[in-house]
């Protein structure tokens, strides 16, 4: 997995204002180049140590994004169900230090939610500076499962008009601004879509249907939009071609096999962190007598 970051970013980052097409992107993609020859046990092989060390290379960001305390990061993961959203967050945060990462997974909002506008329960859950915070779904729910199923706009309590002519492109609209808004004020965002195939996504279910450690997996419901698909499709398609930014641009991720899918948001989430330029605080002169005190002091023949 030995990919150069421009090959990645050729293949899975959506160029704000550039059409996006889901058919042109390959969920089933596992390597370019000199991996095509390879066997899938190599390639995972592969992908596991590239994790391994972007896992190690992230631990070591974090802790310089902690000590600075300028930036916070937001990482937005959206995808089909049993795209493997959990698995992700458990593995490519498997070294990061607890104390430094949040992680929020939105389900029906609440009815204090609903009183207020739909981004405001997101608002309340970014992370502060210095840490990393994981949206399992997010505010683009708004322009995805709200978009299939309309009738949820029923229950926003929304101004009448405020439901016709543009509304989805007003949404869209809304979202880039808070986006630009948390990346002036200093939050880097990263925004992966997990691109699952129906195929395998069927497989994953028969799994979670068979395996009975599994089945707490289980929503049938998950199977009830599963009848939508081509519906989310579309809504996913309007939804980067319309929200990835210069700012916040979109990562289109082949999610068919969990450890590429893992390797890639693991190695691009590093990057990104890296590219911040952060250094550890200045120690100033005050501070280092007072340092150069302390170690008289533990020195001494009476401290304790």
């Amino acid at each position: 997995m030995a990919l150069k970051y421009k090959d990645i970013e050729r293949i899975c980052q959506v160029k704000p204002g550039k059409k996006v097409r889901l058919k042109h992107h390959d969920p089933g993609w596992a390597g370019a180049g000199e991996f095509k020859d390879l066997r899938k046990d190599e390639l995972k092989a592969r992908a596991v140590e590239f994790l391994r060390q972007n896992c190690a290379e992230l631990a070591e960001a974090q802790e310089l994004l902690y000590a600075s305390d300028i930036y916070s990061v937001l990482i937005v993961l959206q995808a089909m169900d049993a795209a493997g959203k959990d698995g992700t967050i458990k593995h490519v945060m498997s070294g990061v230090n607890p104390q430094g990462c949040q992680v929020f997974s939105f389900k029906k909002p609440s009815d204090e939610e609903i009183d207020h506008n739909f981004l405001w329960r997101y608002m309340r859950a970014l992370p502060e500076r210095g840490r990393i915070g994981i949206f399992n779904r997010s505010y683009y729910e708004d322009v995805l499962v709200v978009r299939v199923h309309p009738e949820i706009l029923q229950h926003q309590k929304l101004p009448p008009a405020e439901t016709n002519g543009k509304f989805w492109e007003a949404r869209f609209d809304d979202i880039n601004r808070f986006e630009r808004h948390l990346t002036r004020n200093g939050t880097l965002i990263l925004k992966f879509f997990l691109n699952l195939s129906k195929k395998e996504q069927k497989r994953r279910f028969q799994e979670r249907l068979e395996n009975e450690d599994k089945h707490w997996k289980f929503s049938f419901s998950d199977m009830k939009e599963r009848d939508f698909w081509d519906d989310y499709q579309r809504a996913f398609e309007e939804m980067l071609n319309n929200t990835s930014t210069s700012w916040a641009p979109w990562w289109v991720i082949p999610a068919d096999h969990k450890w590429v899918s893992r390797a890639l948001v693991a190695g691009i989430t590093t990057r990104a962190i890296k590219n911040l330029g952060l250094q550890r605080p200045k120690v100033t002169t005050e501070k280092k007598k007072l340092i150069a005190q302390a170690r008289r002091m533990l020195g001494s023949n009476n401290s304790r």
